[in-house]
């Protein structure tokens, strides 16, 4: 049963993995409320209390949708988190928005929480990230609209989405209430968080990162070329030795990690969800962690 952490010292419990909702609209025959409620619900039976969200996710529709369902069981709503994200605006019928760029203004993220917050159909957001670094993001003025959503109620902790360490440092130097996590990119096929001090950074400030994309979109295990060859040529060995499926193992390689890296998973198939979720029962020694590392760059450590 996957069970809740800590995402902070100064942060809210959340499930030890987050079902991500980016695809909840993609199939048509799927995208409704009562196809959405079934999902949550499958969540909970496996222990996933936590949801990541996006304004922007299935063309401004996903919150939406996902608001519908729990208006058809409202009780969910006190056992779930709600993350989501904001400052990406997309070209859209939606929106007026002449061209994709990214706005960290202090303006646009409170009214993008206004709607997030009706749109689900909740009274606060758990935790809002900012979704993509903004060249243009006046420290003093971001930090400021998410203080002032933290004194309201409206949001309960705040935290940021691929950002750099120099990103997450400023944007952090200007908190009273510190950031509480940092979703990035990782996987066995993408370490770059490893190399640049981006988990390094998590682990300084005790706080968790989040993992999304973590099998690569699936590419670790259907892509064939060279690098993702070896990697799933090592995943198969190791399934066998830990007689697990190849995906619970690349998930196991990343949970193994000391910062305590929380996997955000993309799916809409329920059978590879509740598979997912057995990972947590698969402990890798060392050595068959760096087994993977070593298949991932092609050659042995230093």
């Amino acid at each position: 049963m996957i069970e809740k952490v800590k995402i902070a010292e100064n942060g809210i419990e959340v499930s030890e993995f987050v079902f991500g909702v980016w695809r909840l609209s993609d199939n048509k025959k799927e995208a409704n409320s009562k196809s959405a409620l079934e999902k949550i619900e499958t969540c909970l039976e496996l222990g996933i209390t936590s949801f990541d969200h996006a304004d922007i996710y299935g063309d401004y529709s996903c919150e939406e949708l996902f608001g519908e369902a729990l208006k058809l069981n409202p009780g969910l709503k006190s056992k779930i988190q709600i993350i989501t994200k904001t400052d990406i605006c997309l070209v859209s019928e939606k929106k007026s928005h002449k061209i994709k760029h990214y706005n960290s203004s202090k303006v646009h993220i409170k009214t993008s929480i206004e709607k997030s917050i009706k749109n689900l159909g909740v009274e606060k957001i758990d935790i809002l990230l900012l979704h993509r670094p903004d060249p243009l993001m006046n420290a003093d003025e971001t930090s400021s609209a998410l203080e002032e959503l933290i004194k309201e109620g409206k949001i309960l902790n705040a935290g940021v989405s691929n950002f750099s360490v120099s990103e997450f440092q400023l944007l952090n130097s200007r908190m009273k209430n510190s950031l509480v996590t940092n979703q990035i990119e990782i996987s066995i096929s993408e370490m770059k968080s490893f190399y640049d001090g981006t988990i390094n950074l998590c682990q300084e400030k005790r706080i968790r990162p989040m993992a999304w994309s973590p099998t690569a979109g699936g590419k670790i295990f259907s892509s064939k070329t060279e690098k993702f060859s070896r990697i799933k040529l090592k995943l198969s060995e190791l399934s066998k030795r830990y007689s697990a499926s190849e995906e619970e193992i690349a998930y196991a390689w990343l949970l193994k990690h000391p910062s305590g890296i929380i996997p955000v998973i993309g799916t809409n198939n329920m059978d590879r969800l509740k598979n997912i979720s057995n990972s947590k029962n698969v402990k890798l020694d060392r050595e068959s962690w760096f087994e993977l590392w070593s298949a991932s760059t092609g050659e042995e450590v230093a």
